[in-house]
């Protein structure tokens, strides 16, 4: 059957040439056009259950991949679903970028023709949360549209951006030459000489420097930058949540990332200059904004509605790598007195004697275990669980982008799919792991025909304590008892060999163990943990 060229092989023909490879998505009758042309394009689609976790999904490729994931969605309901992802994708800069279908253009400008699936003003459910909304209403803009929404979702900060294009334009036949001279190149975002020239000073001086070190020294490559400016100045640095692997766990001036304790924000706050760099100081990284700085503080934020949003500061609006890279190439040679690695062993010796003295010995056996079984190449995708919690602060990725959790938005469901996106990334390199509760799980149960169906390497490792953990801990805390935590579940290992997927219950002296044949093993598997894990104590709620 020939087939006459419409707006769906232009959106397919576009990404292509932009350099997509792989979509995800899920289809719905708005969108068939998009999915119908994939047929006839090189790109590979995975297809989750769920709008919802395709997002996810699309995020943890963007992130492994480090380039934009196209995700393909139908009006309405099918858009809507996804919301919480691009929520979560924008909290973590993920450059995801989101195509969806629209009613068709008869009943677009809030005409209220009564099409299915239609609202008045879909855009609007999205201008919040994505970093640019661009439309298509004829067959000539797609190509353009889609251009501009690929450069805005990877110029610093990244993040998802929307497309959106009516049924008709979809579907309908088009004269449009077939693209093949579509590019789209993302702006630097370079630092201003004087600012540079100004936090080298202050650096330069500054007896007692202290660095933060967040997600956009992750995202911006500038791993090997951080660790050359530290040992130039004898700082001492401490990794956001989202920067794990951003500098070596065991390096002598790594306070890791125990930022929930007070003795690194002591140590923050004592320094007579602090450099923070790619991170917005928000709840987390802040010790629940407990943090106040009595030294002089420079910033270095590639989302300008974050420069200086909690502090006053030095603020340069530039990206990570190019203005540590300016710093390193301003600053004089100094000599160190030791100073910082002494005040990094201390504050280190002290942490590791408070989380000791809480009776914790099962919960830091089980992400010892997890760690000693994971390949030091392979990611792991934490969901908002427990042991998720410990990992924001005492798992040692060992390499930049290795960890990956939902802390930006905060949303469960996200483990899961999220390693299937990132499996598709490294399309058999090796193994991903996900990690949940068995809360979380649920939300993203139905993706284990996905990970079947694709075969995708992600061993899932399901932590079930019978409730939403976390939860349970902060109400018990808060009021006393717990309310609305307890939940019914299923056998995980039983309903994951109902979709094909290897499973096995395991218990903490076996973990390591069978963890390390579940990762060996080619293709998905499900690793069951019944454990009631316990967080540590904060220290925020002291101050």
């Amino acid at each position: 059957m020939s087939h006459t060229r419409n707006g769906g092989d232009l959106v397919v023909e576009s990404l292509t040439n932009l350099g997509a490879e792989t979509v995800f998505g899920l289809p719905g009758q708005h969108a068939l056009g998009l999915f119908d042309a994939l047929r006839r394009s090189p790109l590979r689609y995975v297809g989750l259950r769920v709008e919802n976790n395709a997002g996810f999904a699309a995020d943890g490729y963007a992130r492994i991949a480090d380039t934009v994931a196209p995700l393909f969605l139908s009006t309405g309901p099918g858009a809507l679903t996804s919301l919480a992802a691009l929520q979560e994708a924008a909290a973590a800069s993920a450059p995801v970028l989101a195509v969806s279908s629209q009613i068709p253009s008869a009943g677009l400008g809030g005409r209220r023709r009564g099409y299915l699936h239609e609202l008045a003003d879909q855009q609007a459910s999205f201008r919040d949360i994505v970093k640019s909304v661009h439309t298509a209403r004829t067959a000539s803009q797609i190509p353009s549209a889609l251009a501009a929404a690929w450069q805005s979702a990877l110029t610093v900060p990244y993040g998802p951006v929307w497309v959106e294009i009516p049924q008709d334009i979809l579907l309908a036949p088009t004269t449009v030459p077939r693209v093949t001279g579509l590019h789209a190149e993302p702006r630097p975002l370079a630092p201003r000489t004087e600012l540079v020239a100004e936090a080298a000073m202050l650096l330069a001086v500054a007896e007692r420097p202290v660095i933060l070190a967040g997600g956009g020294v992750v995202r911006a490559g500038a791993d090997r930058e951080l660790l050359c400016l530290a040992e130039k100045l004898g700082a001492p640095v401490a990794s956001t949540f989202g920067a794990k692997g951003a500098f070596p766990w065991e390096h002598p001036l790594s306070l890791q990332s125990w930022l929930e304790d007070r003795h690194t924000t002591d140590l923050l706050e004592d320094a007579d200059v602090v450099l923070v760099v790619g991170s917005g100081l928000g709840e987390l990284s802040s010790n629940y904004h407990t943090f106040a700085p009595r030294g002089r503080m420079i910033q270095i934020e590639a989302d300008l509605g974050k420069l200086e949003s909690n502090h006053p500061a030095v603020g340069i609006h530039a990206d990570a790598r190019l203005t540590l890279t300016a710093l390193i190439d301003s600053l004089p040679a100094r000599e160190h007195d030791g100073r910082g690695e002494a005040a990094a062993a201390d504050v280190l010796k002290r942490v590791r004697e408070r989380i000791d003295g809480q009776g914790l010995e099962l919960e830091q056996q089980v992400l010892a275990s997890v760690r000693a079984a994971l390949p030091d190449d392979s990611p792991a995708f934490f969901d908002m669980t427990i042991l998720g919690y410990w990992a924001w602060s005492a798992w040692d990725a060992r390499r930049p982008g290795a960890m990956h959790s939902a802390q930006g938005a905060g949303g469960l469901g996200y483990g899961f799919p999220a390693a299937l996106g990132a499996a598709a990334a490294r399309n058999g390199a090796g193994p991903v792991l996900a990690i949940s509760g068995d809360g979380g799980a649920l939300y993203s149960i139905a993706e284990l025909a996905t990970a079947r169906q694709h075969n995708l390497d992600v061993t899932w490792l399901i932590v079930d304590d019978g409730g939403y953990g976390i939860l349970r801990e902060y109400m018990t805390g808060a009021f006393g008892e717990a309310t609305a935590t307890e939940l019914a579940r299923p056998d995980f290992v039983r309903l994951a060999e109902s979709f094909g997927v290897p499973a096995t219950a395991t218990t903490p002296e076996t973990l390591s163990a069978d963890l390390t044949v579940a990762l060996a093993t080619p293709g998905p598997s499900v690793v069951v943990l019944p454990a009631l894990l316990r967080m540590f104590a904060p220290t925020h709620l002291e101050s």
